[in-house]
């Protein structure tokens, strides 16, 4: 069939991409490549010859084929004139604004950009990782996927600081490894948020927080602190932790639950506006006024953030010093200069989504 060496491709190269395949190991030979997939000889030898086109393997007269080594492979190149963008959401929320500010940096010194969208998917990382390294971009500048856990591609990350190739992390970078990050002070930003919530006199308050990411975690231990720090009597916080694959009517679910509790929470501090945004909706369809019967706080002070009815109390995420620092930081490693991590202070926006009770 026209599709059967893609599967055979596909199935050699994601063993390469995730390991089960080690650098320098000798693949199967063709008959037992046949007698595995069940198809011609002529389908095997076309996959592999596009696999030894793409240089994730190598041919040696009379012994095989054997998977190419990625530190062989990728070089520092400075001369290219592209950057390299992978984020985890290129085309929604503020992430256009961080991309265009790094854009007028990077093109008023000749670079172009080429972008990749991981959907905060570590799998989808790799293979961006891979395609930026096989471009030979002079640099990248790259979001964490699942930036709380352990990440599946510390080999490239690692082959990556090996070869010196220009890296600038946003927002947040994976806790084993020491590349510059540009970043605002999540942590800081949330114990504002909340510690206004708690000097408005909400004793119960819930936090909603995206776990799987560094932001996410800081954000809560931030919402924390903010309670041990005011020390208020009778004041409680209670938790919902989601992934970004979860599905918002089930976090809207254990959100009610909650809510019909014998004790509910008299505040919603949310992970980011986003989710306050879809938060307030629900809400006010399900009979509640924000702020009479509940206040709402989010996070990024996303531009529909000052619209919403009422407007939302948020902490600003400084979109255009994180996006300009991120492209002088690139070009900075590319030019052989030094860069450290920036961290932004948070700002808070104070609007009508709050009140003292």
């Amino acid at each position: 069939m026209k599709n059967d060496y893609l599967k055979v491709k596909e199935s050699i190269k994601n063993k390469i991409l995730f390991g089960k395949y080690q650098a320098e190991e000798k693949l199967p030979t063709e008959n037992e490549l046949i007698e595995q997939f069940k198809i011609s000889r002529y389908s095997i030898r076309r996959a592999l010859g596009e696999l030894e086109r793409e240089h994730l393997i190598y041919r040696v007269q009379g012994s095989g084929m054997f998977v190419q080594s990625l530190t062989k492979k990728w070089t520092k190149n400075t001369s290219n004139k592209t950057i390299g963008i992978i984020c985890t959401h290129i085309a929604s929320y503020i992430f256009p604004q961080i991309i265009d500010e790094i854009d007028n940096i990077l093109t008023a010194h000749g670079y172009s950009l080429l972008l990749s969208n991981t959907h905060n998917d570590p799998t989808r990382e790799r293979q961006s990782l891979i395609n930026m390294l096989d471009s030979q971009v002079a640099g990248i500048i790259i979001e964490p996927s699942q930036s709380s856990l352990t990440s599946p591609n510390m080999d490239i990350f690692n082959i990556i600081k090996k070869k010196e190739i220009p890296i600038v992390f946003l927002n947040a970078v994976y806790e084993s490894l020491d590349f510059p990050c540009v970043s605002i002070n999540d942590l800081q930003g949330e114990n504002h948020l909340t510690s206004h919530l708690l000097e408005l006199g909400h004793q119960q308050i819930l936090g909603v927080f995206q776990t799987n990411d560094l932001q996410g975690v800081n954000r809560m231990r931030g919402f924390m602190k903010a309670f041990q720090e005011k020390k208020i009597d009778n004041s409680n916080c209670d938790v919902i932790m989601y992934s970004p694959h979860d599905d918002f009517n089930i976090i809207a679910q254990k959100v009610e639950i909650y809510l019909k509790s014998p004790i509910p929470p008299t505040a919603i501090v949310c992970y980011n506006d986003q989710l306050a945004i879809w938060l307030t909706d629900y809400l006010k369809k399900n009979g509640y006024h924000i702020p009479d019967d509940i206040s709402i706080v989010g996070f990024d002070n996303y531009a529909m953030a000052q619209y919403l009815t009422p407007p939302l109390t948020t902490i600003a995420y400084p979109t255009r010093n994180i996006g300009q620092a991120a492209g002088k930081g690139i070009l900075a490693l590319i030019n052989n200069g030094e860069f450290s991590s920036k961290k932004y202070e948070p700002k808070l926006i104070l609007r009508k989504s709050t009140q003292k009770i």
